[in-house]
């Protein structure tokens, strides 16, 4: 399944490795240095930080997303319930 992360951007669920929130990456200096360090690179997708809400970590890539960590959140655990469904369209053709 995707996950919609803001600014034209859809990743694949499975891909997603962590979800941080933009305010307090800063208190963090190995986060801060894992940043400093992608600045410039193709790892680091969407480098502006005006509107950032939190940072999305994938097993490739690193983005910048306009989206806060419980939004994105519920988006991901609402995919999580949409793929546990059971497909029923079979037995409302059979009916």
């Amino acid at each position: 399944m995707f996950i919609h992360i803001g600014d034209d951007h859809v990743i694949r669920s499975e891909e997603v490795v962590g979800i941080i929130d933009y305010a307090i990456v800063n208190s963090s200096t190995i986060n801060d240095q894992m940043l400093t360090n992608l600045h410039g690179t193709e790892k680091l997708i969407n480098e502006k930080t005006e509107g950032v809400k939190s940072i999305v970590i994938t097993t490739n890539h690193m983005y910048y997303s306009p989206l806060s960590v419980l939004t994105l959140k519920k988006r991901a655990s609402m995919i999580s319930t949409i793929s546990k469904l059971e497909d029923y369209s079979e037995i409302s053709e059979e009916m």
